[in-house]
């Protein structure tokens, strides 16, 4: 398959990149492309040199499939023109993830209402994603009412200039800052622009995105935190379910759900840390224990790398997912 990675040269697309690779994808030939100051560099696959390219000129050739993590704006305007062309694109971006036309995929989950009418495919949020990997098999046991999360996010979601804010700043060197106040040695409780309710549109995205992948009926609030930590985000969950639960098969559920690691052993001090899931494709989950307060109350921790199954080895995996069952 002809592949195309729109935003190549990011974080996340050079991630894509590297877990195409990691998986051995069938890719016959990359394109990557990425704005016009990158055009002309090169990019290794499979040790191979693939210079990179501008959009219509990935266009013209014609991918099978186009990899896109290069901002809404960009995904607006140019994963139509990908689509039109008959072109199978999956979006990183949050431009497409609420347009009821769309469809918003986290493949352990709803990967089944795929066909191959879909031309543009859109990635959930990096912090919804990891929330109902581990939250799907208790749904579809206990039926969720009410989420309330608490995220503790990675300075690689917000990209490289974060990243650099965070290690200039321990080294003390002043530099260019992609926050509005110091990130290391502190905790920044918001993530994207505030809205008319007072909720971050990050929060909103967890909101509205889970009760499109999993149902309406669910209620979720959310606040989310930027922290000086590298490797994933984290997740402190309260959830009530409609029936009662029982911790044992909670435990068992979450052992045997498809791409989720249990790592509950308080007694020894085990429970799922970014440290751990850096790198990785797996969600890690812990902390398991009642709501002592409330009546079918569940409490826990997720963590994952919101680089990988947050971002691009979801898209990675759709992609499977549409080569697998000949949807493109």
């Amino acid at each position: 398959m002809k592949v195309a990675v729109v935003g190549a040269t990011g974080l996340v697309g050079t991630k894509m990149i590297q877990i195409l690779e990691e998986r051995n994808f069938p890719v016959t030939e990359l394109i990557p492309v990425a704005s016009e100051k990158s055009i002309g560099k090169e990019v290794l696959f499979n040790g191979t040199k693939y210079k990179v390219v501008g959009m219509q000129t990935a266009i013209n050739m014609k991918p099978d499939v186009a990899l896109f993590s290069a901002g809404g704006g960009t995904s607006l305007e140019w994963a139509p023109k990908f689509a039109e062309a008959g072109i199978t694109v999956i979006d990183n971006s949050s431009a497409w993830r609420m347009d009821p036309s769309k469809k918003l995929i986290v493949p352990e989950i709803n990967a089944r209402e795929l066909s191959g009418l879909d031309k543009i495919i859109a990635n959930p949020n990096c912090s919804t994603i990891q929330m109902v990997v581990a939250l799907n098999p208790l749904h579809k046991r206990y039926n969720i009412k009410r989420i309330v999360v608490s995220t503790y996010q990675s300075v690689t979601g917000t990209g490289v200039k974060a990243v650099d804010q965070l290690m200039n700043e321990r080294k003390g060197i002043k530099g260019e800052m992609a926050y509005p106040y110091p990130i290391d040695l502190n905790v920044i409780p918001q993530i994207d622009v505030f809205t008319e309710n007072g909720y971050t549109k990050e929060e909103m995205k967890m909101v509205n995105e889970t009760k499109k992948i999993m149902g309406d009926t669910i209620r979720v609030t959310a606040t989310t935190v930027r922290i000086p930590v590298m490797g994933g985000h984290s997740e402190s969950l309260n959830i009530e379910f409609e029936k009662e639960f029982d911790l044992t098969d909670v435990r068992e559920l979450l052992a045997m759900a498809p791409g989720v690691i249990l790592v509950d052993d308080v007694k020894n001090l085990k429970y799922p840390m970014p440290m751990d899931a850096h790198d990785k494709d797996e969600v890690f989950v812990g902390r398991l224990r009642r709501d002592e307060t409330q009546e079918k109350t569940l409490n826990m921790w997720i963590v994952a790398d919101n680089l990988r199954k947050g971002a691009a080895t979801n898209a990675v995996q759709i992609a499977e997912y549409l080569l697998e069952n000949k949807l493109v």
